[in-house]
């Protein structure tokens, strides 16, 4: 039997544990109680208790569009959006008044926002406000409005190269051009804080976690160059207008890096004129407008001929001094029949002087000499029929006959450069191999690093390359490119002036065209390529590539290898 002092004791021991047990539960039941009214409180609580964490965006910036000299195209700051919660609002026009004082807005127009949706708890005031109107909303402190912190897309050069350049969205996504293209890299990520309070609103704890750094987008450069673009753009506008044209296109581009230096596309509204060039989504916003410099083909016309030229002369189907029997007087028939009809008649004449005068009958006696074959060959090594990816959506890949339907009178039009369309960055990269080796370079819209030129394919050999620069430097001093000719830097290039097809499929216009000029130099060491097409220009005022598109490439070509420091080769030739 044990003794009464230890049983006492036993029963006290007993007691404390069976208390300490219970204060434990006790004490984790409130805490449990404690930690689902933080995290889950009953919807009555949650009303005037508040949430437990506060949460804070911090906003990246999308990175920055450069020009090849670092010039900024487009940029991105923070603004502030005005908005309201109407529920809190007790006098809409009372507020509507007050809030027209601070900003400088219509007192009716704000009224109306505030009463337009019942129980609405977010109505936008002011997209975008100005660093005055910010002060005075802030100094208001009005019940019921507040401000949001945004990202703002600038374009410090206003519309120049709007169309390459493009536009970003509501949400600082990209819309359109290189904006849409490079948005990946453009595009930063947000930071994010969240931490814990108290009832009173005041921080207790910021978990490492939940900070979280915004990360700003990259910036990259691009290949555009800011003076050329505008130069470029401004001498196609005055032959626009001064043609009273319906429009037209420009690029300039580097072809031994593939670089496109500038790129525009003008649309001249006419009255009176049908089946014009038309794109509606430009009243919009002009950078959502399509870009025809990639989506539109044209037919090319004589700036063609060089193509196939080459490639004849390669195959060795016409030595460059053969006399060929191309007529005196009267249109050349072909083998089949057809009637081809030249602008001149020089009687027979030279392979060479085929090209130098821009002769349809002479490409046509060769070309009926080259298989059909050998002719859709010369296309796709070219390039034609293919987009050129030079990182802009809506490319298109021009039209070319299909080998199953490819007939002997499509076989002499494409000599001729019709019965095919091609855009204008088609011919620009395929005259670069006369600029180069022979290899046709990928064209690009981002800045190439030294050296950094990606050669897609060859087109004719070299020698054939450099032949046929030569001749159509001749182009420039003896054919249709006398109009174009420089006292400065010695040129190679071609005329074209096609007529305009008709919408509905029927044949042509026959008093409408399509006049174009390409050219390179300096014709030693070419450093530009420049394609001009007018489109559709009134025949009263001229049509003729030669007289209304060489000009404006030659003044461009003039401007721009001056701005880049190459020294005058006209003397030196």
């Amino acid at each position: 039997m044990m003794p009464p002092a230890r049983t006492e004791r036993s029963r006290i021991a007993a007691a404390g544990t069976v208390v300490s047990v219970v204060v434990v539960i006790c004490m984790g039941a409130a805490l449990a109680r404690v930690a689902s009214l933080k995290t889950q409180p009953p919807a009555r609580l949650a009303t005037v208790a508040g949430a437990v964490n506060s949460e804070a965006t911090q906003i990246s910036r999308r990175g920055q569009l450069l020009d090849r000299r670092g010039r900024i195209l487009a940029l991105t700051t923070l603004g502030w959006r005005l908005f309201v919660d109407p529920s809190l609002i007790e006098d809409p026009a009372s507020m509507a008044a007050t809030l027209a004082e601070c900003i400088g807005i219509a007192p009716a127009h704000i009224e109306r926002l505030l009463r337009r949706r019942p129980g609405s708890r977010y109505e936008v005031v002011a997209p975008l406000l100005e660093e005055w109107q910010v002060e005075r909303i802030r100094a208001a402190a009005l019940p019921g409005v507040a401000l949001e912190q945004i990202p703002v897309r600038h374009y410090p050069h206003g519309q120049v190269a709007a169309a390459i350049l493009g536009l970003v969205g509501s949400e600082h996504t990209g819309l359109s051009g290189i904006e849409y293209a490079l948005d990946e890299d453009l595009a930063g990520d947000n930071g994010r804080m969240v931490w814990l309070r108290d009832a009173r609103r005041r921080t207790l704890w910021i978990r490492p976690d939940d900070h979280i750094r915004r990360a700003d987008g990259q910036s990259r450069r691009l290949s555009i160059d800011l003076a050329i673009q505008q130069l470029a753009t401004s001498r196609l506008r005055e032959e626009i207008e001064r043609r009273n044209a319906g429009g037209g296109r420009i690029v300039v581009a580097d072809p031994r890096t593939g670089e496109i230096l500038a790129m525009a596309d003008i649309i001249n509204d006419r009255d009176g004129w049908d089946e014009a060039a038309e794109d509606s989504v430009r009243s919009i916003d002009p950078r959502l407008g399509r870009n025809r410099c990639l989506s539109d083909p044209y037919e090319p016309g004589s700036t063609f001929k060089p193509f196939i030229w080459s490639v004849a002369t390669e195959h060795g189907l016409a030595e460059l001094d053969e006399v060929l029997p191309t007529p005196g007087s009267l249109p050349h028939r072909t083998t089949f029949g057809r009637t081809i009809r030249d602008a001149h008649y020089y009687g027979p004449s030279t392979w060479r002087r085929v090209l130098v005068k821009s002769m349809n009958s002479g490409m046509a006696i060769v070309a009926e000499r080259m298989s059909h074959t050998q002719m859709q060959n010369a296309l796709r090594r070219f390039g034609f029929g293919e987009r050129t990816a030079c990182g802009l959506g809506g490319e298109t890949g021009g039209i070319v006959t299909d080998d199953d339907a490819w007939t002997s009178y499509t076989q002499t039009s494409v000599s001729m450069g019709h019965e095919i369309a091609v855009t204008p960055l088609q011919m620009v990269r395929a005259f670069s191999a006369f600029a180069r080796d022979g290899t046709l370079p990928a064209l690009r819209l981002t800045a190439a690093r030294s050296g950094d030129v990606n050669v897609l394919r060859r087109a004719v050999d070299i020698d054939t390359a450099t032949l046929t620069r030569s001749v159509l430097g001749d182009v420039m001093t003896e054919g249709t490119g006398r109009r174009a000719e420089s006292d400065r830097y010695v040129l190679f290039g071609k005329s074209g002036t096609a007529q305009l097809p008709r919408r509905d499929g029927k044949g042509y216009h026959e008093d409408r065209y399509i006049s174009s000029f390409i050219a390179g130099a300096p014709i030693e060491s070419p450093a530009i390529v420049v394609l001009c097409v007018i489109d559709d220009p009134d025949k009263s005022r001229g049509h003729y590539g030669g007289e209304i598109a060489g000009p404006v490439v030659r003044d461009v070509i003039e401007q721009t290898l001056s701005y880049l420091g190459v020294q005058p080769t006209v003397a030196t030739r």
